[in-house]
């Protein structure tokens, strides 16, 4: 192992406890699904409106929403309102979605109403009260 390798498999080891799993999710979030074609299919049966959430383990901004934004008080009412999805940009299985959906970048959030049609997004970091707002604007939509 040459030098440059071995200090490269130091520094990704020390920091992969700071990068946490795209599916560990902290208490308080809301119920998220892990699979695209999962949740669409839970929105038409429930009727509710979904949040697709691209992200990525890697991804700073994507980490302080997963960790702050969506367990957070602001953001907490309206986690029934919705079908909720965590969709890890680096899944091959989520490259379908993101194609459909012009991602481009993370965090990128897609809104969706019952059917599947977008309502609406959120890209990049935000904040428990912004992106509430975003939530609050996406449950009149879906009336």
């Amino acid at each position: 192992m040459n030098r440059r390798h071995l200090i490269a498999t130091l520094a990704l080891g020390l920091l992969s406890p700071i990068f946490a799993k795209a599916g560990d999710f902290p208490k308080g979030s809301p119920d998220f699904k892990t699979s695209y074609a999962a949740a669409l299919k839970a929105a038409k049966e429930s009727g509710k409106p979904l949040i697709l959430v691209f992200s990525a383990s890697w991804c700073p901004p994507c980490q302080t929403n997963k960790k702050s934004v969506y367990p957070s008080a602001e953001v907490k009412p309206y986690h029934d309102k919705f079908v909720w999805a965590y969709l890890d940009a680096d899944d091959k299985e989520n490259m379908s979605a993101m194609e459909k959906f012009g991602v481009n970048g993370i965090p990128h959030i897609e809104i969706l109403n019952k059917d599947g049609k977008s309502i609406g997004q959120a890209i990049g970091g935000t904040s428990g009260a912004a992106f509430a707002k975003v939530l609050e604007a996406a449950v009149q939509k879906s009336k």
